[in-house]
């Protein structure tokens, strides 16, 4: 791996986060540990994942008095688990205790696995009319201003948020993948969250972002400075995943990976799970979970700020022998790109 330069060394001007989601196994203090790192390479955010791990609110207040820089973002809350109402409460609690810093409210439809298997909650018959419902009423309970809904799913009547988060509100980011929910983001939100695309495919998503309006593309773009052939079977392993979910498969076939989708599926449907995780093939981990040296992980990351991506997240892919190690190298590598703008 290579050594670690001075934090100097990121002067780039471009805003890049960083995802603790894929190293959150590790305990909370590797997060905080990635923070510190994050904050003296010149990231701007620090974002959470919610599914059975960290609360992400509690997560966030942590890193954000142990690093007073960066911006906090959940990324995401599974909107079925949480009211709007208890989302706001938490989201405006956040921004209180960090009265200075962007808190970037990211939510979205998660999958039945999640909601139905784990939380034992309703996953839902109508995703979108559920999310529009959500972010309408996410935002008037962020207001602070007297609320009465009366929607399908919510109903709201006389809520009133009981905390002043202070001049600045926390900003509504919905995670969209199809064509519908990338719309209702421009439309609804501030921004939108991109996951699980290949840099090829981010032209189109931000084409339906801006039909509905002008919020601002994050992605989460996975990468890792680690030997690329050992760890392939992890990335076959994660995309499989995701692909037996309707809504990411529906993507990766969007994206140029209808063969493997339906191979996927099919043999999964057929009990077969180790030839539906084998039929990943590598060219479709090469594209979505980038693994190789840091000028391959930069390049990488350069690729989605130069197809649309106004604020690259970076989710680190800590697959080696050292995980920490290959966290802080991918850390150092993504933090040398810069704006699509400068570039000759």
């Amino acid at each position: 791996m290579s050594e670690t330069p001075p934090a100097a060394a990121a002067t780039s001007t471009q805003p890049i986060g960083l995802t603790f989601a894929s190293f959150s196994a590790l305990g909370p203090a590797a997060g905080l540990r990635a923070a510190e790192r994050a904050t003296a390479l010149g990231y701007s955010s620090f974002w959470v994942a919610e599914t059975v791990g960290m609360e992400a609110f509690a997560t966030l207040a942590a890193v954000g008095a142990a690093q007073p820089n960066l911006s906090l973002g959940t990324g995401v809350l599974a909107l079925q688990l949480r009211t709007p109402a208890v989302t706001a409460m938490g989201a405006a609690t956040l921004q209180a205790l960090h009265p200075e810093r962007d808190i970037l409210l990211g939510v979205g439809i998660s999958s039945p696995a999640v909601v139905n298997r784990w939380h034992g909650a309703t996953y839902g018959s109508r995703p979108l009319a559920q999310t529009r419902e959500y972010l309408t009423l996410l935002r008037e309970c962020l207001s602070g201003e007297k609320v009465t809904f009366q929607g399908d799913y919510y109903q709201v009547k006389g809520f009133r948020l009981g905390i002043d988060p202070g001049e600045r509100r926390p900003r509504i980011i919905l995670a969209a993948l199809n064509p519908r929910m990338l719309e209702m983001a421009g439309e609804l939100a501030d921004g939108v969250l991109l996951n699980y695309l290949p840099a090829s495919h981010v032209p189109w998503s931000v084409e339906q972002v801006r039909r509905g309006g002008n919020a601002t593309v994050y992605a989460y773009v996975h990468v890792g400075v680690t030997e690329r052939e050992p760890n392939l079977i992890r990335g076959r392993r994660d995309i499989f995943s995701y692909a037996v979910v309707d809504s990411y498969a529906d993507n990766f076939i969007r994206a140029g990976f209808a063969d493997e989708v339906a191979e996927i599926r099919e043999r999964h449907g057929a009990g077969d799970r180790d030839g539906a995780i084998a039929a990943v093939s590598d060219r479709m981990v090469d594209a979505i979970d980038v693994l190789g040296d840091a000028a391959h992980v930069r390049s990488t990351v350069q690729a989605y700020v130069d197809a649309g991506v106004e604020v690259p997240v970076i989710m680190p892919m800590p697959w080696g022998e050292n995980r920490q190690q290959v966290i802080d190298d991918t850390l150092v590598a993504a933090a040398g790109i810069t704006p699509a703008s400068e570039r000759a």
